[in-house]
């Protein structure tokens, strides 16, 4: 199944979960809990307070090297969000990826999704965990904070 189909398929509709493709089309089942949907809703005010220009997206599709997984929240400039606003899934990720972490996140987990944003052209991925601390990496490593927004706070 690919994700075109996985999007229009009416027994996927409205599921209380996330869900995601690895890299054997296999469809991959995230449950979360009312603290993650609040942090994505934080995080994305705070991205449009701070970004006037481009675009905020919540459960955003984009194409890895391992499939399709669903950046919570992703800011894309002007530019980016041309090129993809018509994608089923975006070929090139916005600029910003964010992820809040559920307790069944793993290290290994994480670090492979830090890893296929950046190589699907993020130039930051965040982690929000369970308490809203957020970490921000760039390409080479983690940072104090964010290098596009540099006043994004580092707890919501």
């Amino acid at each position: 199944m690919d994700w075109q189909k996985v999007c229009e398929h009416p027994d996927l509709q409205n599921l209380p979960f996330k869900i995601e493709m690895n890299e054997r089309g296999q469809i991959v089942m995230s449950p979360v809990k009312v603290y993650h949907s609040a942090f994505q809703g934080k995080i994305a005010a705070l991205l449009y307070l701070h970004m006037k220009d481009g675009s905020v997206l919540s459960e955003c599709a984009i194409q890895t090297a391992k499939g399709i997984k669903v950046a919570d929240v992703a800011w894309a400039s002007p530019d980016r969000f041309a090129s993809i606003k018509e994608e089923t899934a975006c070929s090139v990720a916005p600029e910003i990826c964010v992820e809040v972490l559920s307790l069944s996140n793993s290290d290994e987990e994480i670090d492979e999704k830090r890893e296929l944003y950046l190589k699907s052209g993020a130039k930051e991925v965040w982690f929000c965990d369970e308490k809203g601390r957020i970490r921000f990496f760039d390409s080479k490593t983690e940072t104090r904070k964010s290098v596009l927004i540099p006043d994004f706070p580092e707890s919501i």
